[in-house]
């Protein structure tokens, strides 16, 4: 079961192509709302089937699209033919090789979105952590939020740093340029994104504070129970949620 599953979204798998551009569109325009991205930072994607996968186009504002501007590509990001035509003079995100790498590593998964959250990328240039203050709700629903190395934006590198870390993360933070999350369906790789930036923040304001107070002893160990029993937990998951809070 995948988080976005427990908390009620409904799978891609389950959706026509139209009703996948209407959620597109929607989740780009939250996404400009709550400033996870700024002019035409960004991009989404969601597969269709086997071979085809809904993309947003480059050059764009995720705020600002029309359904008809979502772009259909195969697993060479090569434009193909959809129920709405070929979009003229519009290509697929700079950043295609990335999602596209996620799906071959995670045949489970049907969505990735890619945003520049704010407090995500402080605190990836300052070298701190995202699990440096983890809440509660993100080790239940995230486990561990691991941080890529830098790669060039819009390069073939970005598909390189995260092969690895994707075969074991819902979410990743890349250095000096956002974050990347996958799930199920558009929705729950958008809560993914809300959950990070929010534990994001946190974590930025009690930095300034001097820090937090560690989990209460047992306490992180009914967390990563709690993630077992909605089906989350990975093998080896609990082992690496304790070392990356420090209690491991």
């Amino acid at each position: 079961m995948s988080y976005g599953e427990y908390a009620g979204a409904t799978p891609a798998a389950d959706q026509g192509e139209q009703a996948l551009r209407a959620e597109m569109i929607r989740i780009g325009q939250l996404m400009h709302q709550r400033n996870y991205v700024t002019a035409t930072d960004g991009n989404l994607s969601v597969r269709l089937d086997a071979g085809r996968f809904l993309v947003t186009p480059s050059g764009l504002s995720k705020g600002y699209m029309r359904p008809e501007q979502l772009v259909v590509i195969d697993w060479d990001a090569r434009p193909l033919p959809s129920e709405n035509g070929s979009p003229p003079h519009l290509a697929p995100s700079s950043e295609i090789l990335l999602h596209l790498e996620a799906y071959r590593q995670r045949p489970d998964i049907r969505a990735v979105v890619h945003a520049h959250p704010l407090h995500t990328i402080v605190l990836s240039m300052a070298g701190v952590s995202p699990m440096a203050c983890p809440l509660p709700e993100v080790v239940v629903t995230l486990g561990v939020i691991a941080t890529a190395e830098y790669a060039t934006p819009a390069s073939p590198e970005g598909a390189t740093v995260i092969r690895d870390l994707i075969r074991q993360h819902d979410a990743i933070v890349l250095q000096r340029h956002g974050s990347v999350t996958v799930g199920g369906s558009l929705f729950d790789a958008y809560l993914k994104l809300e959950k990070l930036e929010n534990g994001a923040e946190i974590t930025y304001k009690l930095r300034t504070l001097g820090g937090s107070l560690p989990f209460p002893p047992g306490a992180l160990d009914k967390l990563i129970d709690k993630r077992e029993k909605m089906g989350l937990l990975r093998p080896g998951e609990r082992e690496a949620i304790r070392r990356a809070v420090g209690q491991g």
